[in-house]
């Protein structure tokens, strides 16, 4: 059996994180999604992959390259246009000629959930399987429901607030037989204009084909949407991973709870890191810094002395100056925070903080949340952001200036002081 992964779209939500990297290679727990999810389709049995590309096709190419180091068999099959999931599908056909497995290359899940859809079809061997997922909020998903054997009833996409027939979402998670082709080519566009995949099956459904779907458990996959989403599934990777300590720790240095520190990476005296954390490859802590748990820093960052960083993703190459704070933040790459710079998390009204997300401010629901930086960014020394905001790619950020409301790329902010001199005497 093969695997197709779908992995063509940009990720409008995730900018500015996305202007200068597909959102499948932004990486959690030390590596891109779309690395853990080739990982779980190999844990399941199966090693040739069919990864469909559009947006930065060639980062994702030049990343994985033809498998090998992964110990799989790539191939990439290009969506000439974004048109939506049942549109990708179609693009494989010439490819796949048995049943086959579909997954979404943005999604994190465990091999247990993967298991049971796979599972579920060759014990029924329907024309379609998929995993169906319990949710808090389902007017945010396409909802599933079910018949009392787990055959598909039909699917209610994004339904309004207490209007959904079920809180089972669809996870993402498939596995077809060749007849979905047949169903994807008489599928018409959604409102979004583009061609869903849930429309072909929900197509094979009312023929009276089966599909069964699976449920698995909420705490076995997670989706990344929006730019907060990347924190809870850091914390979720890291939380999950197998950790390793295998830099250099000097003396005076304390790891405490499951930490992964990279063989070329340094811990400086005094620092005091908690887990589960995250330190790749060429990077240097401290000294005297407080690295708090789920915290992941990538390759050739620097934290200085004296620093707290506490649940945030430090991309490759970032610079944090001495006496900062990083807290429930993403830092992207490159960027250089000077001396004393501040990542305000808390609202003064304690209440949950709200992010400019496609022209709309939305609620992220969480009552902790920082800075989102796109890559290149330079703060000067006791820059100050307050919570929620975004900041694009290759911006400056004066001394002393407080960052209140989002910020596009190329900008650059200084503060304009009104001095007073005097004579003494």
């Amino acid at each position: 059996m093969k695997a197709v992964v779908l992995a063509a779209g940009e990720g409008i939500r995730l900018q500015p994180l996305t202007s200068t990297r597909p959102k499948h290679l932004l990486s959690v727990g030390g590596k891109p999604i779309l690395e853990h999810c080739l990982e779980t389709v190999k844990t399941c049995g199966i090693s040739d992959v069919i990864i469909v590309v559009h947006y930065m096709a060639d980062s994702i190419r030049k990343f994985l390259g033809s498998g090998e180091k992964l110990g799989l068999k790539i191939e990439y099959v290009t969506q000439p246009s974004v048109l939506g999931t049942g549109n990708a599908v179609s693009v494989v056909e010439p490819y796949v000629g048995e049943d086959f497995l579909l997954v979404y290359g943005d999604l994190l899940f465990t091999p247990e959930a993967l298991k049971k859809v796979l599972d579920l079809h060759f014990a029924k061997k329907p024309a379609a399987s998929m995993a169906v997922v319990p949710v808090d909020y389902p007017e945010n998903y396409g909802i599933v429901e079910l018949d009392a054997e787990g055959r598909l009833r039909r699917i209610v996409e994004k339904p309004s607030r207490g209007e959904a027939p079920t809180n089972l979402a669809n996870a993402g998670l498939y596995v077809f037989s060749t007849e979905i082709f047949e169903k994807a080519k008489k599928i018409i566009a959604s409102s979004r204009g583009e061609w869903e995949i849930t429309d072909a099956i929900t197509l094979l459904a009312e023929e009276g084909k089966p599909v069964f779907a699976v449920e698995i458990s909420q705490s076995d996959w997670f989706d990344v949407g929006k730019p907060w989403d990347l924190l809870e599934a850091n914390s979720w990777m890291l939380a999950r991973m197998e950790h390793k300590t295998l830099g250099w720790i000097e003396e005076g240095a304390h790891i405490i709870g499951p930490v992964t520190v990279a063989e070329t990476a340094r811990i400086r005296s005094g620092a005091y890191i908690e887990g589960p954390a995250y330190i790749g490859e060429n990077s240097d802590v401290g000294p005297n810094c407080y690295i708090r748990p789920f915290t992941s820093i990538g390759r050739k960052v620097r934290v200085g002395n004296a620093c707290e960083i506490k649940n945030s993703i430090l991309m490759d190459g970032v610079h944090v100056g001495h006496l900062s704070y990083v807290g429930d933040s993403i830092i992207g790459e490159n960027c250089n925070l000077g001396a004393g710079t501040i990542t305000a998390n808390y609202r003064f009204d304690a209440g949950t903080v709200k992010v400019m997300v496609k022209g709309k401010l939305v609620d992220s629901g969480r009552r902790k949340l920082g800075a989102i930086l796109g890559d290149n960014v330079k703060t000067g020394i006791n820059a100050l952001f307050m919570p929620g905001v975004k900041i694009g790619n290759n911006c400056w950020i004066g001394p002393n200036v407080v960052v209140h409301r989002d910020l596009p790329s190329d900008t650059a902010v200084f503060l304009k002081q009104s001095l007073e001199e005097r004579k003494l005497g």
